[in-house]
């Protein structure tokens, strides 16, 4: 991600570590566990992290719920690669998340000991410090009227798109509302560039892998495809139609 190659995810809202074992068979670079809007709380992010693991092809991030620094040391403890802090509307918001993330003397992270970080990724600060991403979401009007400042943040990875708030702070009545597409896909615009300048990765959620790919396209260097819970309730909707066919 720090050297902003181009990388493909996916999402889990639901409480499944079986399930999310094997969505990380399938080859997806990272696996966002959504620890702020799903339905797992942070006793499940740990048994989440090992599922990932279990299969040693995919990274794991963990989308806290705020800017809370104590949730974010959780978070890395039980074994993310990474977190994706929400609701950041600022560059105050998006250095007290870097610092989070990092050791003294750059940070305010607690060295955790014998906890799942240091099986993954060793116990010297500076190793794990590298080992993980710092990466806040761009959601709110005020996000976007400081967005050069928050990209300009030392020490943070990457930004990260939230469609469906995004759109919401452009005037949506809802997500998908073409009313607001043109202004939304002119925000997408720019938070691309301010990324590239600023030299961070920039991401975005997208519906499907096709959008994923045309994203990717457009400059994002990295995109998550759709969800556990979307993609079950779609193949149920699709099986059930084609049995009563």
């Amino acid at each position: 991600m720090r050297a902003r190659q181009p990388l493909i995810g996916y999402w889990i809202a639901c409480d499944n570590p079986v399930g999310t074992e094997r969505i990380a068979s399938l080859g997806y670079d990272y696996i966002g566990v959504d620890g702020q809007h799903g339905v797992m709380h942070q006793p499940g992010w740990q048994a989440a992290m090992m599922a990932v693991d279990a299969r040693g092809r995919s990274a794991g991030l963990i989308r806290v719920p705020s800017v809370d620094p104590v949730a974010i040391g959780t978070a890395l403890d039980s074994g993310a690669r990474g977190v994706v802090v929400p609701m950041v509307g600022d560059a105050r918001d998006a250095a007290v998340a870097v610092a989070a993330c990092r050791h003294w003397p750059t940070g305010t992270r607690s060295l955790s000991g014998p906890v799942r970080a240091e099986l993954r990724m060793g116990s010297v600060p500076a190793e794990l410090d590298a080992a993980a991403v710092c990466i806040v979401m761009i959601e709110t009007a005020a996000a976007l009227e400081n967005l050069e400042a928050i990209c300009a943040t030392p020490g943070l990875d990457a930004v990260y798109i939230g469609p469906a708030d995004l759109s919401v702070a452009l005037g949506a009545r809802c997500f998908g509302d073409p009313a607001v597409k043109a202004d939304l896909e002119a925000a997408l615009r720019r938070v691309t560039a301010a990324a590239e300048e600023a030299g961070i990765a920039c991401g975005i959620h997208c519906l499907d892998g096709a959008s994923a790919a045309e994203r990717l396209g457009e400059g994002f260097t990295f995109a998550t495809v759709s969800s556990d819970i979307t993609h079950l309730q779609q193949a149920a909707a699709d099986h059930l139609a084609a049995a009563r066919a």
